[in-house]
């Protein structure tokens, strides 16, 4: 009989102290791998693994969701930087005689119920949600500044006041510093240095998510990202040194006038 295994991705980040706290005085009794959070829900066949990650992602395995609910729930005091809208995955796994992923059918399949097997897929579930997160947040950032170099080609210059540019510019640049700040997080866990055997699982659930791929693409999109910032800086430089020469000549034609007034003056 298949159960669900669900990731979600809430926060930047989780306080992972704090939130190990919150569990303990729940009830539960919270075991750390490295920096992971992992909480054992139910009892005996029934029972399920929630792991959560720091970088605030967290993995559900063999838990309805109604109790994933109540555990996320209880998670939110401990996150930092909530995300905008909560961005899950979900897929369906059984236990067989081999660990493998049946992609056509988004079914994971595993030889037993190791939470350490469970955890090293997790890490891959985990990033994809990540991922997912970066991805919607550059694919947004570009939508609302794809019309400026289309405005610049057409006319020459930029709707924009040179504060508006300013703040357009200063979103752009967060956006890539996050991302860049974060770019380790899709990178194979330290975890796996010292367990060796269990990271074939990470990278079995790496494929099947294309973590990859969507990698690879969301460093060309973070590339389209830096152009957009370059023509914009270009075109905040553009309009300070324009603002710069009005005022040169606007002293230049006073210096003239006062000039003009002055011998005019004496004449008269």
């Amino acid at each position: 009989m298949s159960r669900l295994c669900a990731s979600y991705c809430l926060a930047d980040r989780y306080q992972i102290d704090e939130l190990a706290r919150i569990f303990r005085a729940e009830g539960f009794d919270p075991k750390f791998y490295d920096d992971v959070i992992h909480v054992q829900y139910g009892q005996d066949e029934e029972k399920g693994h929630a792991f959560f990650f720091p970088y605030g992602c967290a993995v559900f395995w063999g838990i309805n969701k109604k109790h994933i609910a109540t555990l996320l729930d209880l998670a939110t005091a401990a996150t930092i930087k909530p995300v905008a809208g909560i961005v899950y995955d979900e897929c369906y796994y059984l236990y067989t005689s081999q660990s493998r992923i049946i992609e056509e059918e988004d079914m994971i399949e595993l030889d037993g119920d190791d939470p350490v097997l469970k955890l090293s897929l997790s890490y891959g579930l985990s990033q994809s949600v990540k991922l997912t997160v970066f991805e919607n947040t550059i694919a947004e950032a570009i939508q609302k500044s794809k019309h400026l170099p289309e405005e610049l080609a057409v006319k020459g210059k930029t709707s924009l006041s040179r504060q508006q540019l300013s703040r357009k510019i200063g979103a752009l640049y967060a956006e890539r510093h996050s991302i860049n700040l974060h770019s380790d997080l899709l990178d194979t866990p330290e975890f796996f240095w010292r367990r060796p055997k269990y990271e074939s699982y990470y990278h079995m659930a790496s494929d099947y998510l294309d973590l990859h791929m969507r990698t690879n693409i969301l460093n060309q999109r973070l590339s389209i990202l830096h152009e957009l910032y370059e023509i914009l800086s270009d075109e905040l430089k553009h309009l300070h040194s324009s603002r710069l020469e009005w005022i040169i000549i606007l002293l230049i034609v006073s210096e003239v006038v006062l000039t003009l007034l002055k011998d005019v003056l004496k004449w008269l």
